[in-house]
C-alpha cells in the first residue's frame, strides 16, 4: 500500500515535540517496517535525525497514493483529498470539541471510550517504541507521578498522590515542567515542603530509567483521559500502574498489570497489593497491545475500510 502521512513538527518529535507528534513518527516507522511504501511530509520542518531507511521523505502534498493521513491539517479545517481516501488521528480531550462541522467519519480516535464520547466508534490505541525504554524487574522504593504541564497537576490527581504520601509514607517522585518559571519554582518549593522529590522535565534515558526503577506509576487523574501514554510507558518498563477509573484507563489497564481505583481507600489497597503484579506481565501486555507495529497494523485495517468506503461512494 502507498501511504502519505503529513505532520508539522521537527523530526524526531521524541526530542522536543508532543506525544501525538511522536505517535505519528512511530506510525510512519511501523507501516514501513510492515512492508508498505510510506511517504512522510514534515511540511518543510527541520529534520535533525535521518528518517528510518524504509520511510520516504517528501516535501509536498502527494495524491498518487492509496490513502492520505494529513496530521498537519487542524480538525476544524476542511481537507481536499482530491477524491482520495483519507483519515486523521483525533487526540483532542473527551467530548470537549464541537466536531459537528467536520468529516468525523474520517477521524480515528485513540481509545474506544474516547470515540464514544464523540458519538463515534472508530479508534486505534496509541503506541510506544520499546527501544526508548528500559525493562527492569528490580524496583527502587519510590512511586512516580508524571505530568505534562505542571498547571494540570491537580487535574491529573496530584492531590490524591499527596494523600498517599501522607497516609502511607511512600516516597513520591514527580516529573514535569511549566513554561512559567515562577510557577515551576513555586511547585518545586511546595513539593519540598511536602517531602516530595521534584525532578523537573525528563526525557530520553533519564525518563526511561526513572520509570523502570519505580515501584509503580501513580496516575489518579480526575479527568477523562483520551488515552494516557504514561500507562504503556510504565508497562513496557515492567512497572505496575495505579490509576483512576476515568477515561481510557479503565479499558487499557487490566487487573494483571495494575489497579483501577474509585476512592482513596482503593489507592491505599492498591499500594499494599503491588506484590501481586508481575513486571513480566506488564511488559508482555505492552509488547502485545501498545507496540508501534501493533498500532500500524490496526491503522492498516482502518485504511482498508476507508479505501473500500471511498470506492463504494465513487462507484
Amino acid at each position: 500500500m502507498r501511504i502519505y502521512i503529513s505532520s508539522n513538527h521537527q523530526y524526531p518529535a521524541k526530542i522536543n515535540g508532543t506525544a501525538s507528534q511522536h505517535t505519528t513518527d512511530l506510525l510512519a516507522k511501523g507501516l514501513a517496517e510492515l512492508g508498505h511504501d510510506v511517504f512522510y511530509d514534515l511540511r518543510n520542518n527541520e529534520i535533525i535525525e535521518p528518517l528510518p531507511d524504509s520511510v520516504n521523505q517528501v516535501t509536498e502534498r502527494m495524491f498518487d497514493v492509496d490513502i492520505l493521513q494529513p496530521q498537519d491539517i487542524p480538525p476544524s479545517r476542511a481537507f481536499d483529498s482530491h477524491g482520495k481516501p483519507w483519515v486523521r488521528t483525533f487526540q483532542a480531550p473527551f467530548g470537549n470539541h464541537d466536531i459537528s462541522g467536520l468529516s468525523k467519519e474520517n477521524l480515528i480516535f485513540v481509545s474506544r471510550s474516547h470515540a464514544q464520547s464523540y458519538g463515534c466508534d472508530r479508534y486505534v490505541y496509541n503506541s510506544i517504541d520499546p527501544a526508548e525504554f528500559i525493562y527492569s524487574e528490580t524496583k527502587d522504593d519510590y512511586f512516580i507521578f508524571l505530568v505534562c504541564g505542571l498547571e494540570r497537576a491537580v487535574l491529573k490527581g496530584f492531590g490524591l498522590a499527596l494523600l498517599l504520601v501522607q497516609e502511607l509514607g511512600i516516597k513520591l517522585v514527580v516529573a514535569g515542567s511549566s513554561k512559567n518559571q515562577f510557577y515551576q519554582r513555586q511547585f518545586a518549593a511546595m513539593c519540598q515542603e511536602q517531602g516530595v522529590e521534584f525532578v523537573g522535565e525528563i526525557r530520553g534515558p533519564q525518563k526511561a530509567q526513572l520509570i523502570a526503577s519505580a515501584k509503580a506509576l501513580l496516575a489518579p487523574t480526575l479527568i477523562n483521559e483520551p488515552f494516557g501514554l504514561v500507562v504503556p510507558e510504565a508497562l513496557i518498563s515492567g512497572t505496575p500502574v495505579i490509576c483512576s477509573h476515568h477515561g481510557a484507563f479503565k479499558e487499557i489497564v487490566s487487573s494483571d498489570v495494575g489497579f483501577i481505583c474509585h476512592r482513596q481507600k482503593d489507592y491505599i489497597a492498591a499500594v499494599e497489593r503491588l506484590d501481586e503484579i508481575s513486571p513480566q506481565a506488564c511488559r508482555e501486555k505492552a509488547m502485545r497491545d501498545f507496540h508501534y507495529r501493533t498500532m500500524a497494523a490496526n491503522y492498516l485495517k482502518e485504511y482498508e475500510k476507508e479505501i473500500s468506503i471511498t470506492a463504494s461512494n465513487n462507484g
